[in-house]
């Protein structure tokens, strides 16, 4: 059995030239190859081009690349939480291009696999899909995507034994064992390398013969910078937000697979009891959600939620990474998604990604969830700061998606899409109809003995 060659961080570094595309593995700092991006952004290379679902936190990880000055170009799926990044990106020192993060991690894995592209629904008849080619099955628009590869690959693993087979940590797998497929050259950060024999064979995620080089290389916890030690807010949540949570919960049934988004929709996780049998996905890869660690332990110790919140397992959890992730989401697998919403009209358009000027550059897995779920529920404050509706006749921001809006839930009232019309069936306490009609552009129906949120 051949042995891979174990290498140091600078080595590898020297392994990529002057406009090499390079994957990087990680979702935020979790599973990120943060020892081999410091060694590269101590280097005169220069002209690269990023491929990550994140650049990572300023200064830590592809972040020191981007402040060093070594990328002309970021591809990924959400940007907005490195201000460097936004700021890089939209004052145009370096390129970008937005790809829904399924589609991004489906591209690599086509990349890997010897396939040159792929249609989707995900993204049609929207900005993210501009100037792409689109084509019509069973009645459904969707989008042609080409594949991905790059010239190098930097992934992390937990273990590795001589022959370079992996093994990953709780939901460090993300983008490392797609990325691990598709690129010239991939070189692979553990923290062990054990002698060839001392893995498991069915514990496997990554086979050897994808990897070329092995860098040992311990992370603590200030190498993964506040990722390591993020707690969640202890913040009071005002009456209405919660009512919302709480209405949503009454949607959600025993068996149901749910996945939450942030905002209003991670207070729902708090209010989910084990009598539930409500079993919680994460697109980062992993099923059975638990809540937040009581100890407040960080990702060095728990793997984490989509929102990089520190969270733990259930009995018959599992993990995966975010290829089979979105598999589950586009293939019809995830009963419910509960998001946060800029928009919704009375033709059930979602907007919830992106303000025209506003610095925000960020689509993360929001589009795959909307045209992906069963079944999808909004939960939004029905007006905006400075009054204006967010139910609307017709989204005037940027569409995450067509017509795939099943129930809103405001701090107003409840609607439903009865036969494709917007249908108010409820109020929240002490909200009148007449109440709901002054704050709602949008035209709707009243169903018959429309009653009060419990």
């Amino acid at each position: 059995m051949k042995k891979v060659p174990q290498i140091s961080t600078k080595e590898a570094a020297n392994l990529v030239k002057d406009g090499d595309t390079i994957l990087s593995g990680g979702f935020g700092m979790t599973g990120n190859p943060v020892h081999l991006l410091h060694a590269l952004a101590e280097t005169e290379t220069r002209e690269l081009t990023f491929i990550g679902n994140n650049v990572g936190e300023s200064y830590l990880g592809g972040g020191r690349l981007l402040n060093n000055g070594l990328l002309k170009k970021i591809v990924g799926s959400f940007f907005t939480s490195n201000l460097d990044a936004v700021k890089a990106a939209l004052g145009g020192s370096v390129t970008y291009e937005l790809l829904p993060q399924g589609t991004l991690v489906e591209a690599i894995r086509a990349g890997g696999s010897g396939i040159s592209g792929f249609y989707v629904k995900t993204s049609a008849d929207t900005l993210i899909a501009k100037g792409k080619e689109t084509k019509v099955f069973d009645g459904e628009l969707n989008v042609l995507e080409k594949a991905i590869r790059g010239n190098i690959a930097f992934i992390r693993a937990w273990k590795a034994d001589t022959a370079g087979n992996l093994m990953y940590r709780m939901t460090e797998q993300n983008f490392n064992t797609t990325m691990a497929m598709a690129a010239d050259i991939v070189v692979a950060e553990v923290e062990y390398i054990v002698p060839v024999g001392e893995l498991d064979p069915n514990s496997i995620h990554t086979q050897g013969c994808f990897i070329d080089y092995l860098v040992e290389a311990k992370t603590t916890v200030e190498d993964l910078g506040s990722s390591a030690s993020i707690k969640l807010s202890k913040k009071k949540v005002d009456f209405s937000r919660l009512h919302m949570a709480k209405r949503a919960l009454m949607e959600l049934n025993k068996g149901d697979v749910v996945n939450l988004g942030i905002g209003i929709p991670t207070l729902i996780a708090d209010l989910i009891k084990p009598e539930h049998g409500i079993l919680l996905h994460t697109e980062n890869g992993m099923l059975g959600v638990g809540p937040s660690p009581k100890d407040g332990g960080g990702a060095m110790e728990y793997p984490v939620n989509a929102g990089k919140i520190p969270v733990t397992t259930l009995s018959g959890g599992s993990y995966f990474d975010s290829s089979v992730s979105f598999a589950m989401i586009r293939g019809g697998h995830v009963d419910i998604a509960v998001m946060g919403g800029l928009q919704v009209d009375e033709q059930g358009n979602l907007a919830n990604w992106a303000v025209p000027g506003k610095p925000l550059l960020g689509v993360g897995g929001a589009m795959d969830l909307a045209s992906g779920a069963r079944k999808l529920i909004i939960t939004l404050t029905h007006n905006g700061p400075d009054g204006t509706s967010k139910i609307v006749p017709q989204c005037t921001l940027p569409i995450t998606a067509k017509k795939v809006v099943d129930i809103i839930i405001t701090n107003l009232a409840v609607f439903k899409y009865i036969d494709d019309k917007l249908t108010l069936i409820e109020l929240m306490p002490g909200v009148t109809i007449e109440d709901v009609r002054k704050n709602t552009d949008a035209h709707f129906a009243e169903y018959n003995n429309v009653c009060t949120v419990r």
